[in-house]
């Protein structure tokens, strides 16, 4: 049994590798755009080393400027562990402030709040908004296109709106941000879309670059699995682009301790601890996952 989870654990790292082209660079991994001000950047660390935060800021560059006079600069403070995110959320809290305010909720998820009553700044931003992330004045990563005002909001081919009352999360074989913000943005190639005024996975983010994350063998599916961490007698929600024919949960022991046909993972007969979760979908592709039980 041993020889076959070291055999096991050897071709998931392989796997892994192969994969990993670039991962040395924080990115935005997840953009909540919500309704009155509840605004959010998460900030992923791909590498293996903790990273000091205050070489880097977060701009906003508002309806097609290019610059970010009009948006407003944040600089970021603190450290980010290797595989950890940081939080940016808007500071509003005043629940008579004519531009609205945050919920409680998710100002408890941030890391860092930008001042109260503090307008204009990046966590401002209403979804035609170009965001950077630089270090030392150099751009990292964009999310939008500088100098592109897309009316209401950027949005994929087909018309659909994805940047204005959504949260929007980095895909997993995302490894490093896009340093190019002149170049076109359809948001439907790098993100997942969720509903607006979701932020139930912010402050975590399931990236190729870490051994806990999701591979995709058929780039077709996209999936999120969220909470992940998780606590015991929850539910773990996995919502993919593609029908879900089957979950398998597997514990380190390599046995199978839970199926399902749903879209939805009990903990509540799992022990705290950590598991695989194998996806098989309706097209035929599957992909593997951890899953951490606090």
């Amino acid at each position: 049994m041993k020889q076959i989870l070291l055999s096991m654990s050897m071709l998931f790292a392989m796997s892994i590798n192969a994969q990993i082209t670039d991962c040395s660079e924080l990115f935005i991994s997840e953009y909540v755009e919500g309704s009155s001000q509840n605004k959010a950047i998460e900030v992923y660390n791909p590498t293996n080393a903790a990273i000091d935060l205050s070489s880097y800021t977060i701009e906003r560059y508002s309806n097609g400027a290019t610059n970010n006079t009009g948006g407003g600069v944040t600089n970021l403070t603190g450290m980010v562990a290797s595989g950890d995110a940081f939080v940016l959320t808007n500071g509003e809290t005043d629940i008579a402030s004519t531009f609205g305010y945050c919920d409680p909720v998710l100002l408890a998820l941030g890391d860092l709040a930008e001042p109260n009553g503090s307008y204009p700044t990046p966590m401002h931003m209403n979804g035609n908004d170009a965001m950077v992330l630089t270090k030392n004045g150099v751009v990292v990563d964009v999310f939008g296109r500088i100098g592109e005002d897309p009316g209401t909001a950027w949005s994929d081919p087909t018309g659909t709106w994805w940047t204005n009352d959504h949260t929007l999360i980095r895909k997993p074989y995302i490894l490093k941000g896009d340093i190019n913000g002149l170049d076109s943005f359809d948001p439907s190639l790098e993100w997942d879309s969720l509903p607006e005024n979701t932020w139930t996975n912010l402050g975590t983010h399931s990236c190729d670059c870490q051994g806990a994350t999701v591979i995709n063998e058929f780039r077709d599916v996209s999936y999120v699995m969220y909470p992940n961490p998780a606590t015991s007698k929850s539910t773990v929600v996995i919502k993919a682009n593609q029908a879900i024919k089957k979950i398998e949960v597997v514990n380190i022991l390599g046995l199978t301790v839970l199926i399902t046909k749903t879209n939805i993972i009990s903990t509540k007969d799992l022990l705290k601890g950590t598991y695989f979760v194998n996806i098989k979908f309706n097209n035929g592709s599957q992909s593997d996952n951890k899953l951490v039980i606090n």
